[in-house]
């Protein structure tokens, strides 16, 4: 009994053969692949029986862990005339072995719609007791670049630094970005500076010549995507016109606050100034004499006219003699200056005579006023 090895350098490919009988894989295939996500991939496993390996022929790929601590998955299973796909969960539904009957010798696997959580180390195992064998691949899943986003960052004035940025989400590493115009000469402005790795384009003392449309171009291995940016370099603006347009504006809108606070204030103190002339008005005006004294007092008037105009010979003397003993009415309005007049006095006749009174014969009258 003797035991045989083939080994290659760095690990490039692991292949072991046990040979206590004939079983071996031949897949002389690389054993690192690259591809890009959403691709179908074949890891190669073929292999060879001797009419010494009598034992029930048994396939298994397993994803080798990156840690030490972890354990190996199971990943697709043939034992027993049998094919059992559904041992690891993230690869259900996407992994088949490549031959309808692996045990004419085929035992590669196929991954369709890879992911980039597929990357890492499968191992194919081919047991047929006595003999066993078994070969490893490095799976490594790239994703090409998304569609980057581009924009400008800075001033867009003639005289000033200005920086463009391309930048990808997603991508697998190294990416590499390169930038383009695509309008004008086609070159580049003398004093740009790029940053491949970075995705940047830094444009210094910018001027007009510079303006026009640049194109970011997202590379890694297996793809590009790109995108566009429009840069446009104008000469700055008049920095003292705009300063005094806005002071000027300012001013307007103060000498506008200050006429309308002006009209109000005016017309409040128009409004309390009416107020008080007409408080004043009211205070000078005497009131209003009663109507019904008024009306009394010259009732009082036309009466004693009446009397005066029915007097007779006969009843001069009563009307003369004055009535003391009769209250004035309370209507009557007497001057409050001027006192009341005294009631003449009774005299006799030759105290008038002595003062040059002269007789005068009155006829007699009736009660009715007729002369008698």
């Amino acid at each position: 009994m003797h035991h045989a090895y083939l080994l290659r350098p760095q690990n490039s490919v692991i292949v072991s053969r046990m040979l206590p009988c004939g079983l071996q894989i031949t897949s002389t295939g690389p054993t690192s692949i690259e591809k890009a996500s959403g691709e179908t991939v074949k890891l190669d496993c073929q292999f060879t029986l001797a009419a010494e390996d009598s034992g029930p022929l048994d396939i298994e790929w397993s994803l080798q862990p990156s840690d030490n601590q972890k354990k190996e998955e199971v990943v697709i299973v043939y034992s027993g005339d049998r094919a059992f796909e559904h041992y690891y969960e993230p690869l259900k539904g996407r992994v088949h072995f490549n031959s309808p009957d692996p045990k004419n010798g085929d035992a590669s696997m196929n991954i369709m719609g890879l992911k980039a959580t597929d990357t890492g180390t499968y191992q194919c195992k081919v047991k047929k007791v006595p003999g066993i064998s078994s070969r490893k691949i490095l799976l490594t899943v790239m994703v090409r670049p998304s569609k980057p986003r581009c924009y400008a960052e800075g001033q867009t004035h003639a005289g000033k630094d200005m920086v463009l940025r391309c930048s990808s989400v997603e991508g697998t590493q190294p990416l590499q970005y390169i930038w383009e115009r695509t309008t004008g000469n086609k070159l580049l402005p003398p004093l740009a500076v790029l940053d491949p790795v970075g995705g940047t384009m830094s444009l210094r003392n910018a001027t007009e010549a510079a303006s026009g449309t640049y194109k970011c171009i997202a590379k890694n291995r297996i793809g590009t995507e790109e995108c566009l940016v429009e840069v446009n370099i104008t000469q700055p603006p008049n920095t003292a016109g705009v300063i005094a347009g806005v002071v000027i504006c300012i001013l307007l809108v103060l000498i506008l606050l200050a006429l309308l606070l002006f009209c109000c204030c005016r017309a409040r103190n128009k409004k309390k100034y009416e107020k008080e002339i007409a408080y004043e008005i009211r205070e000078d005006v005497p009131p209003p004499k009663s109507r019904v004294s008024t009306a009394r007092s010259f009732t009082s008037v036309g009466s004693q006219r009446s009397s005066l105009g029915s007097m007779s010979p006969s009843n001069l003397h009563e009307y003369t003699k004055p009535q003391y003993d009769k209250i004035p009415s309370e209507e009557y309005e007497r001057p409050p200056s001027h006192a009341p007049i005294p009631p003449p006095s009774r005299m006799a006749g030759p105290n008038l005579s002595r003062m040059g009174a002269i007789p005068v014969m009155v006829p007699a009258q009736n009660r009715d006023g007729s002369i008698v």
